[in-house]
Formats: structure tokens, C-alpha cells, sequence
């Protein structure tokens, strides 16, 4: 790090921070869409769910960096 610190911009967070986790947002619509829109019947179709609602995100990335337009993990952008 030393060798790239004009490079780099360290951010020191909290042991739990689910506010500042750009991680979270995205973890939330998984949350909301896969799993709360559709409710499984099971273990495989859970996976399913998630699986296909994670996949069509990969497919749209604007949605993804949409999770880092929330003021609390700009940083991270």
C-alpha cells in the first residue's frame, strides 16, 4: 500500500456498518426481489430465486451502480 498510497484512499469502517456497505443495498434487493416478491416453497427454489434475480442484475449494471449513488457509500464509488 506505501508503494501505491497516491493511488489509494483508505477507509476505515466500523466492524458492523451495514449503512456504509455499498454491499448491503445490493444484498436488499436481492432481499426484496428474489426472495419477498416470490416466496419459496423450498431450499431449491430459494436458490433459484436468488440465482436468477442475481443474474439478471449482471445482465443490467446500471442497477448495480445505482447501490453506490446512496450518500453513506459514495466513498465508495
Amino acid at each position: 500500500m506505501e508503494r501505491h498510497r497516491r493511488c489509494l484512499r483508505l477507509f476505515f469502517l466500523p466492524g458492523y456498518s451495514p449503512d456504509l456497505n455499498p454491499d448491503e443495498f445490493l444484498n436488499q434487493g436481492v432481499k426484496t426481489n428474489a426472495v419477498g416478491r416470490q416466496r419459496p416453497g423450498n431450499k431449491t427454489e430459494l436458490l433459484h430465486n436468488v440465482r436468477r434475480y442475481l443474474w439478471s442484475i449482471q445482465r443490467r449494471p446500471q442497477k448495480v451502480r445505482r447501490s453506490f449513488h446512496h450518500p453513506s457509500v459514495r466513498y465508495a464509488a
